[in-house]
């Protein structure tokens, strides 16, 4: 992220400028892949740690020989057993076929099209896809197209950062937290990465 979010950052919250401070600068280094694999992406990590969602990609990845990653024509060509095997659910693999033929449809568009939307016209397009909320959404648009000025506030771990940063008893409700946000924009990406460092600083404070 730019040096301006940090100013920025630092000018409006003193909270924010002990963060920077502790944390350093912040270190998001987007990942520019095609929509349909982020999404797919997104989907096989739901409800599972790192390390075990990647197996499960690596396995999907498998079968398909000579791709970095199966792509929606691909799909029609593999079997839901051969899916299921890779250690995905049910529930995962409906979603993964129709993020497939979304794709195909032209309702997730390449990252060339994407860019010529709002962050909110992307999340109403996405989350028609089977298996993706605005939470998975809001991570592509942070983490896949870099866009600086969103807010998760239904992440547990922005809520549980914004509680411990700023010394409340109880973490904030998503529209309290939207609302709180408002002097961070528009820079509210990064200042989202600042509270995931926040739960981060202060599990070591702990140990």
């Amino acid at each position: 992220m730019t040096p301006e979010a940090h100013a920025h950052l630092a000018k409006v919250d003193p909270v924010m400028r002990r963060l920077i401070k502790a944390a350093g600068p912040c270190t998001i280094q987007p990942r520019k892949i095609a929509p349909y694999q982020a999404l797919v992406r997104a989907v096989a990590h739901q409800q599972l740690n790192g390390t075990a969602a990647e197996t499960i990609l690596g396995r999907f990845t498998a079968l398909v020989p000579g791709r970095k990653f199966p792509q929606p024509e691909d799909l029609p060509k593999i079997s839901d057993e051969a899916i299921r095997a890779c250690g995905f659910s049910r529930a995962k693999l409906a979603a993964i076929r129709d993020i497939a033929a979304r794709t195909e449809s032209g309702q997730v568009p390449p990252l060339r099209s994407l860019a010529k939307l709002s962050d909110e016209e992307i999340v109403e397009r996405l989350v028609e896809c089977r298996g993706v909320g605005r939470w998975t959404v809001e991570m592509f648009l942070m983490f896949t197209l870099a866009r600086p000025d969103v807010l998760p506030v239904d992440d547990f771990g922005v809520r549980n950062g914004y509680r411990l940063a700023y010394g409340l008893k109880e973490m904030p409700k998503p529209k309290e937290l939207l609302a709180l946000g408002e002097r961070w924009k528009p820079y509210r990406t990064t200042a989202s990465w600042y509270l995931w460092r926040a739960v981060d600083l202060d599990r070591a404070k702990s140990k």
